[in-house]
């Protein structure tokens, strides 16, 4: 909205209701002030500072589960998957390898 509409805006609501004793002295050259010296939004710090608090949260979720994999398993027939994965990987790259001869 721009400044000058707002402040006509403002001058219309002000005329419309008479002053109370309970406002500040010089209150409406204050604000009239913070309107004028309204600062941009910088959008830049806007992401910097969400992206800050988003790698903060990331890297709580990381040491979580770097412990949680640490911790010994409870179960007593605790399987090693890493052979079983590494065979289904492979399986699909040697199928395709032999496909493209």
């Amino acid at each position: 909205m721009k400044t000058t509409r707002l402040q006509e805006k403002l001058f219309a609501a002000a005329r419309h209701h008479q002053p109370s004793d309970a406002v500040p002295y010089a209150f409406e050259k204050r604000i009239m002030a913070r309107i004028a010296a309204g600062q941009p939004v910088d959008e830049l710090t806007l992401w910097a500072s969400a992206l800050w608090r988003a790698a903060a949260s990331c890297c709580l979720i990381a040491v979580a589960f770097a412990t949680w994999s640490l911790l010994p398993s409870r179960s007593q027939d605790a399987q090693d998957f890493s052979q079983e994965f590494e065979t289904t990987v492979f399986a699909s790259m040697g199928q395709h390898i032999q496909d493209s001869w």
